[in-house]
Order: C-alpha cells, then structure tokens, then sequence
C-alpha cells in the first residue's frame, strides 16, 4: 500500500469516526419518553412464522450470552425481513439484539474489541500513542459507551449478517461481523463494487421495513428510538429508551442515569494500559 493510500484512509477513518461523534452528540440531546414495552424473542418468533433465520453462538463476552430478544412491537418486522430474504436465497443471521448495561460496559472492555479500537487509534496518531480522550471518543462511536447511545440497551437495535441459502456461504459485505476500520462505515470507498451492492441490497430490505442504518457500522440497524428519529428527521420524542429488562416479569424500567458513561476516562485508561501489554 502506498503512502497516499494509506493517508486516504487515515483521512477517511478519522472524518467518519468524528461524524460518527456528531451523532452520538445528538443521540445524548434527543428527547425520548420511554413507552414501556416489554420484549419478545425472535428466535420463538421465527419458529412460530416457520422462518429460516440463523443466530450467533458466540458469548458477548466470558460468560455472558447474548439475548435475542427486542421489543414487543419489532419482532414482526423482523420476521418479515427475514422471510423476504428467504425468498431472495437469503438467510438472516441474528449477531446481536438486547444488551443489558453489564454486557455493554463488558462489550467495550473485550479484549478483541477494545484492542482493534486502540490498535485503530494508533494507526490513525501515525504510530504514536493516542490520548485517553481521543480512544474514549473512537470507542464511543464504535461501541456505544453511554445507555443512551446504544440502542441495543433499549431494545431496538439488532446486528445482522446474512447468508445465502443454497450453500451456506456468507455475502461479502466488506468485513465480518465486527470490522473496526475504515471498512466499517456503510459507504465505505474502501470495499469492492460488489460489497457495497450487497450492503445497499440489505439495507434496503431492512429500511423498506423501518429498521434504519447506523451510517458508521454496516451491520447495525434500529427503529423506534432517538437514532431513528435523528436519521429519518423525524419530529417528537422517542418511544424506545435505554431500559433494565426483568425477563421474569417482562417488564421494563428506564435506565437511572442514561448519559453516564459505562467505562468512564480513568477506566478507559486502565483498559488502555492492559491492552499495551497484549498488542
């Protein structure tokens, strides 16, 4: 790679990472009056509707398991994406839905998560060691460090990728399910013709049902909540909010503190200096 491509992409990492900023800026001022709707699971869901669809068997992270449940009133659409890809040769695959604080604040410490954003803030500093606050600032955009941000703790934010039918091969968007480089912005310049086109392809079946694209990560989609409200210009407040789900009861409570970060500077710190040792 020469130099000028490689300032290109430099570039291009840093302007959509601080575009990616704006939003989040946006995202903590934007009004929301939680609806208090409980959740419902997808994979009963496309049992139910007799909808192929595939889910991750990975943890978040150590123990934790990842939930696919999300709101009540979000499933059925989710099942309508899922069979019209089934009808294209697709088949949906379930990355991601609901996390709770505990699995975002460890989401964000991940060793393979926290490093390829360190090891991106380097790269983006020519080499040298970034401040606290520029890796804090990255890794807001790329993992949702504050409730109100991650719309995955609200309950209406999935992570996708998606397969084809007939041999079980995944279509190339550019990157796995997580990409954290210059690849992972949804229009990427830095992809193939025919990844972009598969990008545009999803998109357009999961926004022809109201899930909208985060514009900095080309696997994630969310509707009913303040990100969807910012990207549709969509006026009033959001329904769905950062929540503390009860599985027992199905029964939602707004998140106390919802701009607090869940790893703080001093954190991101420490998480800094034990990521140095492993990289």
């Amino acid at each position: 790679m020469n130099d000028h491509t490689e300032e290109a992409r430099r570039a291009y990492w840093t302007e959509q990472l601080e575009l990616g900023y704006e939003m989040v800026e946006q995202l903590l001022a934007y009004p929301v009056e939680e609806c208090g709707e409980g959740f419902a699971s997808i994979p009963e869901a496309a049992s139910a509707a007799g909808v192929e669809m595939r889910f991750s068997d990975t943890k978040i992270v150590g123990n934790l398991d990842r939930v696919f449940y999300l709101r009540e009133s979000l499933v059925a659409d989710v099942i309508a994406i899922a069979r019209e890809m089934n009808e294209r040769g697709w088949v949906l695959k379930i990355e991601d839905g609901y996390r709770s604080l505990e699995m975002q604040g460890t989401l964000v410490r991940k060793p393979s998560v926290f490093d390829s954003v360190l090891q991106k803030c380097i790269w983006e500093n020519g080499g040298d060691m970034p401040s606290t606050e520029l890796v804090f600032r990255r890794a807001m955009v790329m993992v949702a460090n504050i409730p109100k941000v991650g719309t995955h703790m609200s309950g209406s934010a999935i992570d996708i990728s998606v397969f084809r039918r007939d041999d079980g091969t995944e279509i190339p968007r550019g990157g796995p399910y997580i990409e954290v480089s210059e690849k992972s912005p949804m229009r990427s310049p830095f992809i193939t013709k025919e990844e972009l086109s598969n990008r545009i392809a999803i998109t357009g079946l999961m926004e022809s049902h109201g899930f909208m694209h985060f514009p900095f990560e080309f696997w994630h989609y969310n509707k009913g909540d303040a990100g969807d409200h910012i990207l549709n210009q969509r006026p009033g407040a959001a329904r769905f909010g950062p929540v503390n789900w009860n599985p027992k009861t199905n029964t939602v409570t707004p998140v106390a503190d919802p701009t607090s970060p869940l790893n703080p500077l001093p954190k991101i710190e420490k998480e800094i200096l034990a990521a140095m040792k492993r990289i």
